[in-house]
């Protein structure tokens, strides 16, 4: 084909026999070949191998109706924290030789290291599937790690099927010759996690957003609908929060709130849902979801204009859809400072002391009381304690329990749980100290760095009864509560890992700068607290 054009690349994960593969596919005005990088040998110049290829005549979604489901390899949390720490720290010892001028043979061997370490994530992320099937009866599995990347990818394809003709197969000696001109055309060049940019580290946000999602309008008929929202973090865009299913309406009005942590995140993407709630025509592209995307749009998260305290209002357009948003970033140094409480009556931001005095308890009544409901219904509700529930309604029932409110209990039975969750996380949060204390945060960092497993955890056992009784109370009845989570894993996806991960730096962070433990406000927090996450671990 004489007008052969390059439409779209990019690095994609294969699953081959249930292996993960990392490929490079390029769409074309007329195939779709899948290619992978080869290693390359001396001096010679990278090349393509082509592992197949798909003319977009003979490409459909649909595959046959006795397919077989597909079982995708998940990859536990802990691994993908692990390379993710490992990643943060390669970065910035980068930073460091840079600044020491360190010969480029130093540099460049921890480029390679950290290449290595974002090719595995790239590697082992993604989990939702996008399935293509050769009219000939060939199927092949790509995992991405976006929906709206997923979307992407289906309607470029599908735009360009209406428009192409039936083309002739292609002989090998072509074949090699579209596969070497690859090299070429390429627009994605290098594995997008880092894009190279730990040339400068400052770029992304790292702290948290405050989203809300006000209302859409536009749309031609009344549907079920909700939203989600996306952000890239380590290059790579993920699923942070979901508004609640607004229904029957052409003008939905969500003014849902939602507190997004960013990791050098660079963009936000919104993604408008119709939900269906006909279970039995399941979709058969996703075999997963019946929703569909009635349609996406994103902004850059541009640091000057989020800079403000203020609350920054925005459209995002998309395919004749308007959504309104407001945004609102606090930045990783300002998110974490506890303040002592205004208010000596309340709960949030009052010492555990005080409020077990004066409640007559061992456990704050908010500790039993949120702990009680989740219990009652939240234990299999998927990612429970890591979605985001609406501020709002934290708000609302942060006022409740500050006020003595006698309504607490019937307002919480009519709340989503992941509500109830992010209100409990906020009140240890707001502690005027960690659960862990002050104190005894150094104890505990120097604790974890002890090889000798025995020796780590007779420390660790010493430390947590050395903790003043309603602290020490506290966190075993929420130790024993997330334990009861985590033997629903396989159903809400929260292993104890993942809990750890979440509650680790609420309950042993610092409440001042002064810590003992170096704090460094471009290391994304998240990695910088592995060893908080070692504390949780060990105690469990």
């Amino acid at each position: 084909m004489q007008n052969r054009q390059l439409l779209k690349d990019s690095f994609m994960v294969e699953l081959v026999e249930g292996t993960r593969k990392l490929r490079h596919v390029f769409l074309f005005t007329d195939l779709l070949l899948c290619a992978k990088l080869k290693k390359q040998i001396g001096g010679k110049n990278q090349q393509y191998d082509c592992k197949w290829y798909i003319p977009l005549t003979e490409l459909t979604f649909q595959g046959p109706e006795e397919m077989e489901p597909l079982t995708i390899p998940q990859v536990p949390d802990e691994e993908l924290d692990a390379i993710k720490v490992k990643i943060s720290h390669l970065r910035s010892e980068i930073q460091r030789e840079k600044r020491a001028n360190k010969g480029s043979k130093v540099i460049d061997r921890l480029r390679k290291k950290l290449s290595e370490q974002e090719s595995l994530l790239l590697l082992t992320s993604p989990s939702m599937p996008l399935r293509l099937f050769n009219k000939n009866g060939k199927s092949y599995s790509f995992m991405i790690s976006s929906d709206y990347d997923r979307s992407e990818w289906r309607e470029i394809i599908r735009e360009q099927q209406q428009k192409c003709v039936k083309t002739p197969s292609l002989t090998s000696m072509e074949l090699q010759i579209l596969t070497s001109s690859c090299l070429k055309l390429q627009t994605v060049h290098s594995i997008p996690l880092s894009l190279n940019k730990e040339e400068d580290e400052s770029s992304g946000l790292y702290g948290f957003l405050n989203v809300i999602v006000h209302s859409a309008c536009g749309l031609k008929q009344s549907l079920n609908l909700y939203c989600t929202l996306e952000v890239d973090s380590f290059g790579f865009f993920l699923n942070k929060a979901k508004t609640r299913v607004y229904r029957y309406t052409t003008e939905p009005k969500w003014n849902e709130e939602f507190e997004i942590e960013l990791e050098g995140s660079q963009t936000l993407r919104l993604l408008c849902y119709e939900k269906s709630y006909n279970r039995t025509k399941l979709n058969k592209e996703d075999a997963d979801s019946t929703d569909r995307i009635i349609g996406k749009g994103q902004i850059l998260l541009d640091p000057q204009i989020l800079q403000g305290k203020d609350w920054q209002r925005t459209v995002i357009p998309m395919n004749g859809i308007e959504v309104k948003l407001s945004m609102k970033f606090t930045s990783r140094e300002f998110s974490l400072k506890r303040m002592p409480s205004e208010k000596p009556m309340g709960v949030f931001g009052v010492k555990i002391s005080t409020v077990t005095k004066r409640e007559r308890s061992k456990v704050p009544y908010i500790v039993r009381q949120c702990l009680e409901e989740i219990e009652r219904r939240g234990m299999e509700e998927v990612g429970i304690y890591r979605v985001s529930g609406v501020a709002t309604d934290i708000q609302a029932l942060k006022t409740a329990f500050d006020t003595n409110n006698k309504d607490v209990s019937v307002m919480m039975s009519e709340m989503d749980v992941n509500a109830i969750a992010g209100t409990l996380k906020l009140y240890f949060r707001e502690l005027p100290e960690p659960l862990f204390t002050d104190e005894l945060y150094p104890n505990f960092a120097g604790g974890i760095t002890l090889t000798d497993s025995v020796a780590k955890e007779s420390c660790m056992l010493n430390l947590l009864l050395s903790l003043p009784e309603p602290n020490l109370v506290t966190f075993l009845f929420l130790l024993d509560h997330l334990k009861r989570v985590a033997e629903k894993e396989s159903i809400n996806k929260m292993s104890l890992h993942n809990l750890a991960t979440v509650f680790g730096p609420t309950l042993l962070r610092p409440a001042e700068k002064d810590s003992k433990i170096p704090s460094n406000p471009t290391q994304p927090i998240s990695m910088g607290d592995s060893w908080s996450l070692e504390v949780m671990a060990q105690v469990s």
